[in-house]
């Protein structure tokens, strides 16, 4: 069994309270808008990393980082990408790789809402951290650890509240 952390939409800002709150996790995953890459550098002083680019991202992150990450862990098949809905409400290009590919976990950013949802239809688990940075239209900070492995597979979920977001709203 691993520990998990999963932050998303840091947008360059990156919270100090973070570290402690993954202080436990053996992995750190960002599902895109890393932003600047002292966030990823940051983040991988600390543990290992898995990011994926988001659309705001440069091309020195994208060349980093690919879209989509897909990797089996603890027996979990595991989805990371930036863009691409939710139960019910998947992209075409998600949808098709969540059927082709056999997902468990499905983590996503880009809508700075979070959420963690079962979708019975494909009998996975989607995960969206929400928004761990200071830009966008989300009014609280948040981030999501969890244990992954073991007869229950995803386990011990907890959501962090970093604050409130404290900047205006980019266009």
């Amino acid at each position: 069994m691993k520990r998990i952390g999963i932050l998303s939409d840091t947008h360059s800002y990156l919270d100090e309270s973070i570290f402690k709150f993954f202080e436990e996790c053996d992995e750190i995953w960002h599902a895109g808008d890393i932003g600047d890459r002292f966030v990823t550098d940051s983040l991988e002083d600390v543990r290992a990393l898995r990011a994926v680019y988001g659309n705001i991202d440069s091309l020195e992150l994208r060349k980093k980082y690919p879209e989509n990450q897909i990797f089996t862990l603890e027996g979990v098949k595991v989805l990371i990408t930036h863009i691409g809905g939710y139960p019910g409400r998947y992209t075409s290009r998600v949808k098709k790789i969540l059927k082709e590919e056999n997902i468990d976990l499905y983590v996503c950013g880009h809508s700075h809402i979070l959420k963690v949802m079962h979708d019975p239809e494909l009998d996975l688990l989607h995960i969206n951290p929400g928004a761990a940075g200071m830009t966008g239209f989300h009014k609280m900070r948040t981030a999501i650890r969890f244990t992954i492995g073991g007869p229950e597979k995803i386990s011990n979920l907890q959501v962090i509240e970093l604050g409130e977001r404290t900047q205006k709203r980019s266009n």
